[in-house]
């Protein structure tokens, strides 16, 4: 329910806690674009009612029998592979053709580590407004580090490290000690 509700909205009483009308987000998102994270996690259930709304262009909020045309594009991001999405288990195939129009594949941040630079000085500019700090930079051991490091969770690690760094640090500079970064054990053969 709050799943349908947060997507196409719902009309006053229509469950318990809707103690107002709300709109959502297609409705929102009319006339313009709505983004759609980690799709290839939606339950197949909940598939089939975005692929009726994909395919007809219109949304009925919870409680109602009304539907309201749309006019939305749709980007969906999923960390799933594509071919795990193609098997039809976890994921309806109707539904992945409709969605899979243009297709950008975006290959882990360990395997284009000229981008970590740029996005860590992105985030620690925007961590600096948000906690009102003045760090300068991040220190070239930090970067070294940084582009050494396997970053498991892609680009949301490496914001989480730098939005870490920023609040636990006091220098003028990120640190390797500010980022909190466990480095991958290296064996030595004798």
């Amino acid at each position: 329910t709050l799943f349908e509700s947060e997507l196409f909205g719902h009309k006053k009483g229509a469950f318990t806690g809707a103690d107002q009308e709300r709109i959502g987000r297609f409705q929102a998102a009319n006339g313009g674009t709505l983004f759609l994270d980690e799709i290839g996690n939606l339950p197949l259930h909940l598939q089939a009612k975005l692929l009726t709304v994909l395919e007809q262009r219109t949304i009925t909020p919870l409680g109602t029998n009304k539907s309201i045309s749309i006019d939305v594009r749709v980007i969906t991001a999923t960390n799933v592979s594509k071919q795990n999405l193609s098997n039809g288990h976890q994921f309806r195939q109707d539904l992945l053709f409709r969605l899979n129009t243009v297709e950008i594949n975006l290959p882990p941040l360990r395997e284009r580590p000229e981008d970590i630079p740029l996005i860590a000085e992105h985030y620690l500019a925007l961590y600096n407004k948000k906690y009102h700090k003045q760090i300068s930079a991040i220190s070239d051991e930090a970067v070294n580090v940084m582009l050494s490091y396997t970053w498991p969770g892609n680009v949301r690690a490496l914001r989480h490290a730098i939005e870490r760094a920023v609040i636990l640090s006091s220098a003028e500079q990120l640190s390797v000690e500010d980022l909190q970064l466990s480095q991958p054990s290296i064996t030595h053969s004798e």
